[in-house]
């Protein structure tokens, strides 16, 4: 008979029983709808111990490299110690070790931990300004750069962002929660055609992604596509460009959509640019990033256009005014 222990407490599984059905009889409440493991409402996270291969199936390789599971058929055979998807929430402490003009808008923020901060490039974090106001950036940087970093753009009416691009000092003291999230490269599968499409500050977790496939030897071709409406919305161009001379399966375009298209650039949405480039995406991974409505639109084309829904990765950049 295997123990399970959730928040503190020990619950006996029976024979036959799944994890959530030991939750529920001892009245422990738990998010739970179809329990067959098809809607992933109950999904929990394993802190230690294993779980059996089917309380893992139809789940993202994303979310089995972090521990998620489903209790609902889960039928555990040793001791599990499991918690909810947020409890690992806390804070942690880090300095600010620089603050960088990226563009008009854009600053990069370096952070520097008082403990290492175990992450993978593409995951978010959310950064406190208070007891209780917090956004979350996504982490454009990778383990080489000895540091977490965030793009912030300025919003008129954004509480965190004028707070970062204004108040915030090198120097200074913040809060952060643990990273999180499952638009990140995976190894595994280093021919893999890899489509990157992004939109604002949509590219930070696209350029930790894409550096990080690189570093870890991924040898197929690697298509990122950034896009605004005018050519101060795009910002690190010569970083991109630099690495194309870098590497030879590494492919990028600058794309605007405004009237005016400078020399170098690609007039066009970024998505629409590259499912022209590329009209078949079956085997191909694919990551999108930034406005909400183009990581919706880009989703259904993409599956559209051939991509495993499992390869298809997103990350909405929502504003809170």
């Amino acid at each position: 008979m295997a123990n399970i222990v959730f928040e503190g407490k020990s619950y006996a599984c029976a024979e036959g029983a799944s994890v959530l059905d030991t939750l529920l009889a001892h009245g422990v409440a738990v998010a739970h709808s179809c329990g067959s493991g098809t809607c992933q409402t109950c999904m929990l996270r394993l802190e230690s111990g294993a779980v059996p291969h089917a309380a893992q199936a139809g789940l993202k390789d994303t979310l089995r490299a972090q521990g998620y599971f489903l209790p609902c058929v889960c039928h555990p055979l040793d001791d599990l110690e499991i918690a909810r998807p947020d409890a690992a929430l806390t804070r942690i402490e880090a300095v600010v070790s620089h603050i960088t003009p990226l563009s008009q808008d854009v600053v990069c923020v370096g952070l520097s931990g008082s403990q290492p901060v175990h992450y993978r490039p593409g995951q978010f974090i959310n950064l406190f300004k208070d007891e209780t106001t917090a956004r979350s950036y996504s982490l454009a940087s990778v383990a080489a750069d000895g540091e977490l970093r965030l793009h912030v753009r300025r919003f008129a009416n954004g509480q965190v962002s004028q707070w970062i691009h204004h108040e915030l000092q090198t120097g200074d003291l913040v809060q952060l929660s643990p990273p999180s999230g499952n638009c990140f490269y995976l190894p595994g599968n280093p021919e893999q055609p890899l489509l990157l499409i992004g939109t604002g500050t949509g590219l930070a977790p696209l350029y930790g992604i894409a550096r990080d496939a690189l570093q870890q030897g991924h040898q197929g071709p690697i298509h990122l596509y950034h896009g605004s409406r005018d050519q101060a919305g795009l910002y690190l161009v010569e970083q991109l460009q630099a690495m194309l001379q870098q590497h030879a399966n590494f492919h990028y375009w600058p794309c605007v959509s405004g009237e005016q298209v400078p020399e170098g650039f690609v007039p066009g949405r970024a998505l629409d640019v590259a499912l022209t480039e590329t009209p078949a995406l079956e085997g191909w991974r694919v990551f999108l990033c930034g406005n909400p409505e183009m990581v919706k639109t880009a989703r259904k084309r993409a599956f559209l256009a051939g991509a495993a829904m499992r390869d298809i990765f997103s990350d909405a950049f929502g504003h809170a005014a």
